[in-house]
């Protein structure tokens, strides 16, 4: 089992590393997207799997074959830019390995089992997180979606053509949701509890509603070296200010915010900048709490704008709301993973392709051990002996649901 996981995390670890951060850069639909879904055909087929591209650029592997009532497990091979490398990819690999070890064990499933990588989960590239699942479940159109742009003036449509594929095959597929019959997905914990509780695999059992909002600060550009600081509306000023108000309204609300994301016009050293353009990435144990900390966030950025003479445009890009996994698979799941001692189940602010889908099919998520918690930067990491652990969970856990029996 542990030769297996290593020897597919050499294959796929150079693919899209910067190799002076150590980073990665793996974005939707670019010459490096093509080597790792390249990557992971070439894998599943090597096992004897059917690999298909749906109409939305998903890739699924099924084994034997396609049909009703399947296990589906996987996740994502995107990154953010100069992001590490288990987020996503961790549960990719693990799927290979482990079905790796059925197949050693003697063991064929009984229900079809598929593994999946849904495309542009991050929203690293055209700005809105989870497509491939929400194209797939509906949540999001796919009039949307062609028409999203990446920071270069690329549609989606057109990229996805240049990457091969049909953008007008794109949209809800309710026949493929319907052989769905429980998705698992397995990925690195982008926090702590794990390590804090002594235990390298855990069961996900909540998703913290979370959102992101774009907030549009538009001023007078002019010259920095000759206009009077009194004679000045520059958005700068006001979105500092609601940078501070995010922090203290996060922390009020026991909730996490952040701004990541500034683009600035013109963006030059020597001019007072014309727009700021920043996003609010906000996330709640609940959605009332989340609403009303995005409120204060808001309010707080108006007043500021006005006492600057500056003008506020805002509105909601995405949202998700709080999603809780089946309870009863997810006891099972802690079950199957802990033994005598059952694995823990515990919450995550962080969004997952496995919480889109639950919207539609029964689904849970495994997570893995992150000694750090750092996440989406290059020191994300796991323990060796953590990922082999992950391995052997998600192997128990689809032995156990796709019913598999000696041949």
């Amino acid at each position: 089992m542990s030769d297996t996981f290593d020897r597919l995390w050499a294959g796929l670890a150079p693919l899209g590393r910067d190799r002076t951060t150590g980073g990665y850069r793996r974005l939707s639909w670019t010459p490096v997207d093509a080597e790792l879904r390249a990557w992971f055909t070439s894998e599943a087929q090597a096992r004897g799997m059917t690999v298909e591209a749906d109409g939305n650029g998903n890739l699924w592997a099924w084994w034997p074959e396609a049909g009703p009532d399947a296990v589906v497990t996987g996740s994502h091979l995107d990154s953010v830019p100069n992001g590490g490398g288990y987020d996503g990819p961790l549960g990719v690999v693990s799927a290979l390995a482990a079905v790796d070890e059925l197949k050693q064990r003697g063991l064929r499933p009984q229900r079809p089992l598929a593994v999946v990588v849904f495309v542009e989960e991050e929203g690293a590239r055209f700005g809105v997180p989870r497509l491939g699942s929400r194209l797939l479940t509906g949540a999001i159109t796919a009039e949307r979606v062609r028409g999203l742009t990446d920071a270069d003036g690329v549609t989606w449509a057109r990229a996805m053509t240049e990457a091969g594929l049909d953008p007008e095959r794109m949209g809800a597929d309710p026949e493929r949701l319907a052989r769905i019959g429980v998705f698992v997905e397995l990925h690195i914990e982008q926090g702590r509890f794990l390590a804090h509780h002594g235990v390298p695999v855990g069961v996900g059992a909540t998703v913290w509603p979370h959102g992101r909002w774009r907030l549009d600060f538009s001023g007078q550009a002019d010259h920095a070296g000759t206009t009077r600081i009194a004679d000045r509306n520059d958005p700068m000023l006001p979105f500092a200010e609601t940078v501070s108000a995010v922090r203290r309204a996060a922390l009020e609300h026991d909730a996490v915010a952040t701004v990541g994301r500034v683009w600035l016009t013109p963006n030059t050293s020597n001019s007072i900048p014309s727009r700021v353009r920043a996003w609010l990435d906000a996330r709640a144990p609940q959605e009332a709490t989340l609403r009303a900390m995005v409120h204060d966030i808001d309010m707080a950025a108006r007043v500021a704008a006005a006492e600057h003479g500056v003008s506020l445009s805002s509105f909601q890009e995405s949202f998700f709301p709080r999603v809780d996994f089946p309870r009863e698979l997810c006891h099972r799941l802690a079950a199957l993973v802990g033994g005598e001692t059952p694995a823990p189940l515990l919450s995550t602010g962080a969004g997952h392709d496995a919480a889109i889908l639950a919207s539609a099919v029964p689904a849970s998520m495994l997570f893995v051990r992150n000694p750090t918690g750092i996440s989406h930067a290059p020191e994300e990491r796991v323990d060796p002996a953590d990922c082999h652990a992950g391995v052997a969970a998600l192997t128990e856990v689809l032995a156990d649901l796709t019913e598999a029996k000696r041949h």
